[in-house]
């Protein structure tokens, strides 16, 4: 048997770390931004319809994403452009990971898993948080954005409280340990469901 878990939570809130603990616990795991990096690569299958749609965005046979965000940064429409060539080419990514996995807990490690309409493929979803002060100071210590872009990514993603309350699972990330500990208690509940089904 197969259980599909959606996992999310917004920019800073500890997403990767927790598939990790998953991962750890025997979770087979797939995660939608190494996907988009996949495709982005030589050889992947967004190189081709992204360089028909934007060839300076194409170097070296791959996507350059430095390329692509000045290209949104100049104009808001290039954006659904881009998602309209990689969301369907990234769910056949995550369909052919589904199917080739016939037994166990498969984690799906989705950003976007509400506002892509992708938790409708999961069988519970389980949403990652801490409170917005440890998130934005996360954040900003990676170096790799200023608080105006930090801001700009929150209001293009629904707000936490939201995505909690849709959730099935609720873990929260203040630190490994609970983390954790959280992680192992969603295994044992699904593994309950699972031996129930």
């Amino acid at each position: 048997m197969r259980f599909s878990l959606g996992l999310t939570g917004s920019i800073g809130m500890g997403k990767s770390t927790t598939a990790k603990i998953f991962a750890e616990l025997g979770c087979k795991i797939w995660d939608a931004d190494a996907a988009v990096h996949r495709l982005y690569s030589l050889g992947g299958a967004a190189v081709g319809p992204i360089g028909d749609a934007f060839p300076t965005a194409i170097k070296n046979g791959a996507v350059d994403r430095g390329i692509l965000k000045d290209l949104i940064l100049n104009d808001k429409s290039v954006l659904d452009q881009i998602e309209s060539i990689v969301h369907p080419l990234v769910q056949a990514d995550r369909q052919a990971f589904r199917s080739s996995i016939k037994t166990g807990i498969l984690v799906f490690d989705i950003p976007l898993l509400f506002e892509t309409g992708s938790d409708t493929e999961m069988d519970a979803v389980a949403c990652v948080y801490v409170d917005p002060k440890t998130q934005q100071g996360r954040v900003l210590a990676r170096g790799t954005m200023s608080a105006s872009q930090f801001d700009q990514i929150l209001s293009k993603q629904l707000p936490i409280d939201e995505k909690l309350r849709k959730s099935d699972y609720k873990i929260e990330t203040d630190s490994l340990p609970h983390a954790r500990d959280q992680v192992s208690a969603v295994l044992d509940d699904i593994r309950r469901r699972m031996g129930h089904a």
